[in-house]
């Protein structure tokens, strides 16, 4: 059971909702912990064909618990202190790369604040919505601290290194239709009531396809921007060769022959 995290499924949908509305979903150590065995776990199970991360209450996220962080910094000034430092950052670190590893695509909806920590969670969802009172900051700079979790290796991916070099090096707020021009989110919806149903409606056309290739199309984006163009050609034939032909394709071909819906089973 979750402390931070509401967790809730339903058709292939998976919710993950931020839930510490009273403290504007900041994120401390049982938040990234939580992180660490809810992603592995939804990734495992069979029933879970796409996830949606949103935030309880009026902000997505306000980033960084900045007591208990206050509390990790303060461990000491010597080697080992500065190790177990070292391998306390590579620790947070794991609980956003799970989220990009995870092979169901993850949707974030983002309303209200996205602030630090939050970059680096959204930055690792493969589809970004956005409610038109979004404000998004990289707002380590301003705090004496360089973004350590994965914004500054992702977000180029997404709206390449002009933006990200003026985002990061400025900390400055952003707003959704900044996010929206920049492509970091692919729409902006009036309120958090259309962006929850739009963030639904695209994770339900996403858990009708076929599982498989739905997390092999994801795999094969993420290790061509990771490789190159041309490993990422040589990665995608062996999954190709490996996955047809499938179940999957033997019905989509029927379902189209008689003028149906497919049931896609992921085999």
């Amino acid at each position: 059971m979750s402390e931070r995290f509401l967790v809730e499924k339903d058709k292939g949908v998976a919710r993950v909702i931020l839930n510490r509305p009273d403290k504007r979903n900041i994120m401390d150590g049982t938040f990234f912990n939580d992180l660490l065995e809810i992603f592995p776990a939804l990734d495992k199970d069979p029933e879970v064909r796409c996830i949606v991360i949103s935030g309880a209450g009026k902000s997505f996220t306000a980033g960084l618990d900045l007591t208990w962080a206050g509390a990790l910094l303060a461990g000491g000034v010597g080697a080992d202190a500065r190790e177990a430092m070292r391998q306390s950052v590579k620790d947070l670190q794991e609980s956003m790369s799970v989220i990009e590893r995870c092979k169901k695509p993850v949707i974030a909806a983002v309303h209200s604040h996205c602030i630090g920590g939050g970059m680096d969670m959204i930055c690792a969802c493969d589809i970004r919505l956005a409610s038109a009172d979004a404000v998004f900051s990289v707002r380590e700079t301003r705090l004496a601290i360089i973004a350590d979790l994965g914004t500054l290796q992702r977000l180029p991916h997404i709206v390449g290194q002009g933006w990200t070099r003026e985002l990061a090096l400025t900390g400055r707020d952003f707003t959704a239709d900044e996010a929206l021009k920049m492509g970091l989110v692919t729409r902006v919806l009036p309120d958090k009531a259309a962006l929850d149903a739009e963030a639904e409606k695209l994770a339900a056309q996403i858990a009708a396809l076929a599982p498989l290739t739905v997390q092999g199309v994801k795999g094969v984006l993420n290790f061509s921007r990771d490789n190159g163009v041309y490993p990422g050609l040589d990665f995608v034939a062996q999954k190709n060769a490996a996955q047809l032909p499938s179940e999957d394709l033997m019905e989509a071909v029927t379902a189209f022959m008689e003028r149906r819906a497919p049931n896609f089973k992921g085999k």
